[in-house]
């Protein structure tokens, strides 16, 4: 009973902030008439506010909101792009941040250069491998190949981890330090919303979290696949 009532905390521990991040996007996803445009038209004109007009706004799929440093552009989910819920104008806004962050130099946007690209390539080529593991075994036949597999593995996995703690101050700089100051400010949103406008700010901040700690109950399926 003691080791089920464990693997149940272990399980709410690892998935609880996924599921949280959810329930608050969701739970702010209803249209607000008295808003006086979508999200899509709020991150044009922060853009132009901010002078960026060069930065473009573009629709992505769902739940794929991100500001792409590469191509410089901001992508919104078709949600937040038309949507006028607080959500929409939140993530709008917390993308802007990271436009912000990137075309100013700031020292916590070379975060995501420095770790992203060397983790997601750790990432692919450990998959490959791990792909192609049963064949590699099945001509070997030798148990230590078969470990060094599940090695590379948990090494992907804690790259992944890593990756996603490295880059945390940018999500919270992008939400605290530039979303939320700019709605605050610039009267976008009603006084009254403002606590709702932070908890979603505090999602778009922790979904990394939330991702990371899903990569860690992968590592822990791979540690118990080893043992």
């Amino acid at each position: 009973m003691p080791y089920i009532l464990l693997a149940i905390l272990f399980l709410l521990i690892i998935f609880a902030p996924n599921l949280w991040v959810r329930y608050i996007l969701n739970k702010h996803h209803k249209p607000m008439p008295n808003m006086p445009g979508t999200g899509g038209e709020l991150a044009e004109h922060l853009l132009k506010q901010f002078e960026l007009s060069h930065v473009k706004v573009e629709k992505t799929e769902q739940d794929n909101d991100h500001y792409s440093p590469v191509d410089n552009v901001v992508r919104l989910s078709p949600e937040a792009l038309n949507g006028k819920s607080l959500s929409a104008l939140a993530i709008a806004a917390h993308e802007v941040g990271h436009a912000i962050q990137f075309n100013r130099k700031e020292p916590v946007s070379f975060l995501r250069e420095k770790y992203l690209g060397k983790a997601q390539a750790i990432q692919h080529y450990g998959i490959y491998i791990l792909m192609f593991m049963p064949v590699i075994t099945s001509i070997v036949k030798s148990p230590h190949i078969a470990v060094l597999m599940l090695l590379i593995g948990i090494v992907t996995m804690f790259a992944s981890v890593l990756m996603y703690l490295a880059i945390l101050p940018e999500e919270w700089d992008a939400s605290f330090n530039k979303a939320l100051p700019i709605l605050e400010k610039g009267g976008y949103v009603p006084e009254q919303y403002m606590p709702a406008i932070r908890q979603v700010l505090q999602a778009c901040a922790l979904t990394y979290v939330a991702a990371a700690l899903a990569d860690i109950f992968r590592l822990w399926r791979w540690i118990a696949l080893i043992r």
